[in-house]
Order: C-alpha cells, then structure tokens, then sequence
C-alpha cells in the first residue's frame, strides 16, 4: 500500500456517508484513521438483517479502526480528549450544534490542540433558515438543482447512487488535504467546513456557467443533446453506450460500423447541429439498427473504427472487463472474523504503484484495547480516582 499520509492520524466520529467517506479517502492514502462510534450500536449505516456489518457500512469504512465512546460520560470523555491531543484531524458531520453538545465542538477540541485540523460537514451550512433541516442525499441534490438534471421527466423517479453524499465526503477530505498543508507553513490548525449543499452546487457549476453567461437552464437531455451521447439495447438484450462529441471521423467511423453510410448524409444528421437538433429522430433511427446484432458485435465493429464506445456494464460484469482486470480494479483482503472483504482499489498509482493492500471494515470497538488500551493505562497512573473501576471498553 502506498502511504502517501503515513504517520497522519485521523479520529472520525462520523455517520452513515459524508464523515465516513471522507475519512476512508485519507485512510485510502495511508492515514491512520480511527472511527469513533458510540458504544453498542456504533454508526447507524451498520444496521443490517440483525447484525452490524452492512454493505452499505462496508463501503465507506475500510482502511480504518474503530473504538467505542459515549463523550458525554467524563472517563470516556478524558479518552477522547487524550486521542484529540495526538491527532492531526478530526472529521465529524452532526447537525449544527451536535458537535457542542457531545464535547466535540471546534473551540474546545483546538484548545486542546491547536495544530488539529476540524472538519465540520453539515447539510446546509453551519447558520442560516435552512441549517437545522435535516438532509440526505435526495434533499442536496434537489436544493442544488442537479436531481433536475437526472430526472426523466417521461418517468419521474430518484434514480442512481448516493452522490451527494459521496461528493461532499471528497470536497471534504480535498479540503482536509488543503489545510495539512498550510499547516507545514503556519504551525497552525484550520476549521474546514462544508455542506451537501455547497458541495453539489459547485459540482453542477456547468449548469449555473450555461444559466448566468447563456441564460440557458439546462434540462436533463441538454448535455447528452450537445455531447451527443447515445445508449443502444443490442439484439441480446444488452445495452452500449456512445459518446460521439463533435469530430466528424467519429461519425464516419459509426457510419462504417452500422453499414450505413448514407445516414449521414441526411440534411437532418449531416452537421453536428442538425444531429443536437433531431437527435431524438437519430436515436430512433440507431435504436433499430441496433437491436439487430449483439453487443459483443457491436464492440468489435465500433472498436476497429475507432467510435468511442462502452458496454453498458452492470456491477456483475464491471470488474470482469479484460481492462479492468489488466488494472487490478477488484483487490480483496481477510477479515479475521468477517472473512474475505472483496472492494474496489483506489484509483490513484504514485510512481506506478498501485494500492492493493487494504484493511478490511473494522468491527464495532473491534481496536478499543489496542486504541483505548494504552490510554486508559496511563489515565489510570494519573488519575486512578477517576479511571479505575470504570466500564470495559467492549462496544
């Protein structure tokens, strides 16, 4: 594995996507990062079928140890401020106010240590009318404008995944990665903040530049209109994906792939702005004409012309893909209780190197002896009135 953050420690009390994310992404970099959770059921997101060890859990908490506190009980509360004292950043995403209430508030945690880096992820910002609302991930998308973007307004539903959630958690941890380094130069700790909705209005800033230098308010079939992209069922059922852009021997190529050559030369789909135009016409015109090879076919063809092109993957047939394997995408490790955890590696190599070592998902308070342990043992030299005889550390 390669730690580029190496001798970095993270302590992230955070739930179900947001804090989580963001603290898997530094723990991706070779960051030891520490989930505190709350004794018995820990995060929410761990609730599954009886048991808490979800897959959705898995998906943002590998590369991570966790311990079990309640911070507002004064022995665990002294554990918590000495693993404040040792950490470089702290990441939490309760609602305004949760923070205070539970001894985690920036003030007093940068008190205890000045060099520490907070991080504070919210839904709508730390003040204002909106900031006690409660937010997910349906909620920033819409309140940013981008659900307006997906929605297909012939078939009115939320479709696809926890997007907002998951950016948020990487305009986080970007954040995170900004104020680390200030700190090289000042010596000093930061308060980085930011909230699903700021974070989802910046990652749909190409639909505000279209509004305020255009006047244009983009609609969901805007983009693909202009980039020209397309998706085809193929005669087994399968689907393709094309995204031919502008370049005119994109469209000769697809006009030899489709043994077609004359399509083009209808006024209708001739130029790319007759092809933005009647595209709805092209796709109906292309739908036919894919429905009558398979998709495997359809690859060879569009591949020797050089389209751009992709299979329509799902997640069963992804990783399978001979170009995925070559990038050793799926990685997999043994949990000693959990057994084999199976992921997707991250994506980024240093120097050709690709991270392929992972921890898998930690067990709820899976590391309090090996954590919370020493800790307590010396708490208990100092002030054994107020350690000793305390609760086990057992989740």
């Amino acid at each position: 594995m390669t730690k580029v953050l190496s001798g970095l420690r993270v302590l992230e009390q955070g739930t179900f996507i947001t804090g989580p994310a963001a603290g898997m992404l530094l723990g991706d970099l070779g960051a030891d990062v520490i989930k505190i959770e709350q004794p018995k059921t820990g995060d929410p997101f761990r609730a599954f079928k009886g048991g808490l060890y979800s897959p959705h859990y898995q998906t943002y908490n590998r590369n991570k140890r966790s311990v079990t506190l309640n911070t507002k009980e004064p022995v665990d509360l002294e554990l918590f401020d000495e693993l404040i004292r040792s950490a470089d950043v702290y990441i939490q995403n309760f609602r305004p106010g949760a923070a205070d209430r539970l001894n985690a508030g920036a003030e007093r945690l940068q008190k205890i240590n000045p060099r520490l880096i907070y991080c504070s992820i919210s839904g709508f910002g730390p003040t204002g009318p909106a900031a006690a609302r409660p937010a997910y991930d349906s909620v920033a998308q819409a309140a940013s404008g981008f659900l307006g973007l997906l929605i297909n307004p012939e078939n009115p539903r939320v479709v696809g995944p926890a997007i907002a959630d998951s950016l948020t958690g990487f305009y986080a941890a970007y954040g995170i990665l900004g104020a680390l380094h200030e700190r090289t130069i000042t010596g000093r700790g930061r308060k980085v903040e930011v909230s699903m909705l700021e974070a989802m209005t910046h990652f749909n800033l190409d639909a505000f530049t279209h509004y305020y230098v255009a006047g244009e308010v983009m609609g969901p079939y805007s983009r693909p209109s202009v980039s020209q992209s397309y998706v085809m069922k193929c005669h087994d059922g399968k689907w393709i994906a094309l995204h031919m852009s502008s370049p005119d021997k994109f469209w000769q190529g697809l006009a030899r792939a489709i043994e077609h050559p004359e399509l083009f030369e209808d006024p209708r789909f001739s130029d790319r702005n007759g092809r933005i135009e009647h595209q709805s016409e092209l796709i109906q015109i292309l739908s036919s004409i894919f429905s009558t090879r398979a998709r495997a076919e359809w690859c060879a063809r569009l591949e020797r012309e050089d389209v751009p092109h992709a299979p329509m993957y799902d997640t069963s047939e992804a990783l399978e893909d001979p170009q995925a394997k070559h990038l050793e995408l799926l990685i997999s490790t043994q949990h000693p209780k959990m057994g084999e955890f199976r992921t997707v590696r991250p994506p980024v190599s240093f120097d050709g190197e690709r991270t392929k070592e992972i921890a898998a998902p930690p067990l709820l308070g899976e590391h309090n002896d090996e954590v919370l342990g020493p800790l307590r043992a010396a708490l208990e030299k100092t002030s054994p009135t107020n350690i000793a005889g305390s609760r086990r550390f057992d989740g």
